[in-house]
């Protein structure tokens, strides 16, 4: 009797224990569930303030500009966002854009003109925070930083690829006359 007492005790233990596990693990599973989809849903964010900054900005960057976004405190793109915040869609969104300046391809969203001091930036930002991308990033900003831009047809579309591109992918690095030529259509 004392036997099937305990073996009796032992099986409800051992159920509350099962039962315990699987209410705590289902409970963190819903929780990253939740925190998954406020990331997603930052990220969202993030993506409709930069396409909202990406119609009102005029792309092109003279020194005078660089001077007053300093003065008010604005990053070399001219918004607000630090090199500490600066995200993996961040870093997209300018490379993609300067390297539209570049490169040949039928359609072209959103154009950030390319300038030294907005390279560095990005530089100094990856040492400033964690991206996935880091890497891809530093290997492209590199070799712009040394006015290399040989493979930016090759750079724009592996930013396009990571942003799930569908439509302007890179066919060629446009000659000096093209490029100027889209430049003066950016400040018009």
């Amino acid at each position: 009797m004392k036997k099937a007492f305990i073996f009796i005790l032992c099986l409800l233990l051992l159920a509350a224990g099962v039962y315990w596990g699987t209410y705590k693990w289902l409970e963190g599973e819903g929780e990253d569930v939740a925190k998954g989809e406020k990331t997603a849903n930052a990220e969202e964010a993030e993506r409709d303030e930069i396409q909202k900054q990406r119609e009102e900005i005029d792309g092109t960057i003279t020194e005078e500009d660089l001077t007053v976004f300093k003065e008010k405190g604005l990053n070399p793109f001219g918004e607000d966002t630090k090199m500490e915040e600066l995200t993996d869609i961040r870093y997209q969104e300018y490379i993609h854009g300067m390297s539209h300046q570049k490169v040949k391809a039928s359609k072209k969203w959103g154009f950030y003109e390319i300038h030294p001091e907005r390279i560095q930036w990005l530089l100094d930002g990856l040492d400033k925070v964690d991206l996935a991308n880091e890497k891809v990033y530093r290997d492209i900003l590199k070799k712009w930083s040394e006015a290399n831009f040989s493979s930016a047809d090759d750079d724009h579309n592996t930013i396009w690829n990571l942003q799930g591109g569908t439509v302007g992918r890179a066919i060629g690095v446009l000659s000096a006359e093209e490029e100027q030529k889209y430049v003066d259509n950016q400040s018009e």
